[in-house]
């Protein structure tokens, strides 16, 4: 019974919509109206700028982080590390359909990478910290945050099963599924990335005009 209503809790906590709300509060529009209508932080970057594309990724990530530390409530996971850490994939992946499909926003989500994150950073730190590694070095280099996104879900699985070789099949598993789910959710950046016209965040880009008007000069 009780892990039935900290499942139901962590998939409220996932339905909340972050950027649909601040979108709303802070500049009357609905960010899924804009851009590529998607309700999560790698639009709001698009949309509404660092700052609060920033906050939304922040915000969505820690959905993730707080609802897998639900199973803490419950004495019996808070003593069996391999039963707790299934237990918080399943409250993880349930804070992640939330965020996909929000009810409070009518089902329209975001793609759940940031949420994603959040629960890999609650279970794991360490392979948390190795995903941001690859992530940040992607996004320095192309600034297209699906691609970093795509790149470091594939690296996930590497750290699970070769890197740390973690002794849980479950968690061996989850970690392939969410590699799959990622590549399965970006298909259309995935399409924009190869025809070139994919967008950018506005991060680092003086350091390309730069690199721009040297290349002019030669």
């Amino acid at each position: 019974m009780y892990q039935i209503l900290l499942v139901i809790a962590a998939y409220l906590i996932g339905s909340v919509p972050t950027s649909v709300w601040v979108s709303r509060s802070f500049f009357g529009i609905d960010i899924r109206d804009y851009g590529s209508g998607n309700a999560g932080a790698t639009n709001t970057y698009r949309v509404l700028g660092s700052k609060w594309g920033t906050l939304v990724m922040v915000i969505d990530m820690l959905k993730g982080f707080l609802a897998v530390k639900l199973a803490f409530l419950l004495p019996d996971y808070a003593i069996d590390e391999f039963a707790r850490t299934n237990f918080q994939i399943a409250l993880g992946m349930c804070a992640v359909l939330g965020h996909i499909f929000p009810i409070w926003a009518q089902f329209r989500g975001g793609k759940g990478v940031a949420t994603l994150f959040g629960l890999v950073l609650g279970v794991s730190p360490w392979t948390a910290l190795g995903c941001v590694g690859v992530f940040l070095f992607v996004l320095y280099l192309t600034r297209f945050v699906s691609l970093s996104s795509i790149l470091a879900s594939l690296a996930f699985p590497v750290f699970i099963l070769i890197i740390f070789n973690v002794d849980n099949h479950a968690y061996r598993i989850f970690a392939v599924v969410v590699a799959l789910l990622v590549i399965l959710t970006h298909q259309k950046n995935i399409g924009r990335i190869l025809r070139g016209n994919e967008s950018k965040v506005p991060i680092l880009k003086y350091r390309d005009k730069r690199r721009d008007r040297r290349r002019g000069e030669l």
